[in-house]
């Protein structure tokens, strides 16, 4: 046997030693890793449902996700803060993350009004896309958050919400003096506007608000999760915008996913910008997950005897006057909201769209 032999043999016999050694011990050093595990809690908006449903599976992936350096534990709504508590339970730390409807923090900070669809706006998911991702909305939502010592991750879709009333509501005038409960913002105001009684309400009070007739009518998300709230058994009858446009107050019922600054911060670079592409993979498998259990509730509210009821076509042109107004107003209310409304009406008035017009708004103006 020559000595190079031999020094191959060596070489290959240190090889699998070391090779051994590590498969031994990677499990201790995965252990320690996984000892470093950062903890986030994290509540969303959702109190059941498909939407409930899909958040805990997916916050249940995180850790294996990311090898153990970051890890979720999800809580329902109210289950740690109340749903209109939370903005301040992050601010706060009482908790690290939260999963809410944007349009919560309305009466709070007036732009998050422009940060999900409101009355005639923006009509469709990729709408919103364009405007976050192509016309600098992600960025104007983060400065907006940042003020508030949060980080906007991003924006997750949900779906178009829809109205359950315990009277058919057929047009525009039988809004009139109908007790409906409304998530506040644009949206009030603009049932308001055409006689309304609105109140706000958390999604999680709806259901026990129409059974004791504290409200006639309410809207609140679509039908997958209305119907496990049980809305059938207290409301026989559902609005909705005319054929082609499910929902012409909140087409697109945006949450999103927000992080305490302080906690963001402590992330590396590599793992905020994995958070970051997460929120958009979730955004998708929520959306998704909740427009399949949308078609298959569809049929469960019609074999209950629950009558749907579309606006005519018609009756739009009478919203688009009564919204034009309160989208200015609104906007008027301070520079973050008007310069996140002026983003979104050059998405609106682009020949991409085409759905708004300068004559529709002339005479309003814009407070940049």
């Amino acid at each position: 046997m020559t000595n190079e032999t031999t020094k191959r043999k060596t070489t290959r016999r240190k090889f699998l030693v070391a090779a051994g050694t590590a498969a031994v011990t990677a499990p201790y050093i995965r252990d320690a890793q996984a000892a470093e595990t950062t903890t986030w809690k994290v509540q969303t908006s959702w109190p059941a449902g498909v939407g409930l449903a899909t958040f805990k599976q997916w916050c249940g992936s995180i850790k294996e996700k990311t090898g153990g350096e970051l890890e979720f534990k999800p809580f329902a709504a109210k289950e740690v803060v109340g749903d209109f508590e939370l903005l301040d339970g992050v601010k706060n730390g009482v908790l690290e993350a939260m999963n809410s409807f944007t349009l919560y923090w309305a009466g709070k900070v007036p732009a998050t009004a422009f940060l999900s669809s409101y009355l005639m706006g923006l009509r469709y998911p990729h709408e919103w896309d364009v405007f976050f991702y192509g016309n600098g909305g992600l960025k104007l939502a983060r400065d907006v958050f940042a003020k508030q010592g949060l980080m906007y991750v991003g924006r997750i879709h949900h779906g178009p919400n829809i109205i359950h009333s315990k009277k058919p509501i057929r047009s525009i005038d039988d809004f009139k003096d109908l007790k409906l409960r409304v998530p506040g913002g644009m949206i009030a105001e603009g049932f308001a506007a055409i006689g309304a009684k609105t109140t706000l309400l958390p999604g999680g009070e709806v259901f026990s608000a129409l059974e004791k007739g504290t409200i006639e009518a309410a809207d609140y998300t679509g039908p997958a999760v209305n119907w496990d709230l049980g809305f059938q058994q207290v409301a026989k009858y559902i609005w909705m915008g005319p054929p082609g446009l499910e929902s012409i107050y909140q087409p697109v019922d945006l949450m999103d996913f927000c992080v305490g600054l302080n906690h963001w911060n402590k992330l590396s670079p590599k793992m905020q910008l994995w958070v970051e592409n997460e929120i958009e993979a979730y955004s998708a498998l929520h959306h998704g997950a909740i427009q399949k259990a949308d078609m298959v509730a569809w049929g469960k509210f019609e074999k209950a005897g629950v009558q749907i009821n579309r606006l005519p076509a018609e009756d739009l042109e009478e919203f688009q006057k009564v919204a034009v107004p309160i989208w200015f107003k609104w906007a008027n209310k301070d520079k973050d909201a008007a310069r996140i409304f002026k983003a979104q009406l050059e998405v609106m008035e682009s020949p991409s769209f085409g759905y708004v017009t300068p004559e529709m708004y002339r005479g309003q103006k814009l407070d940049l």
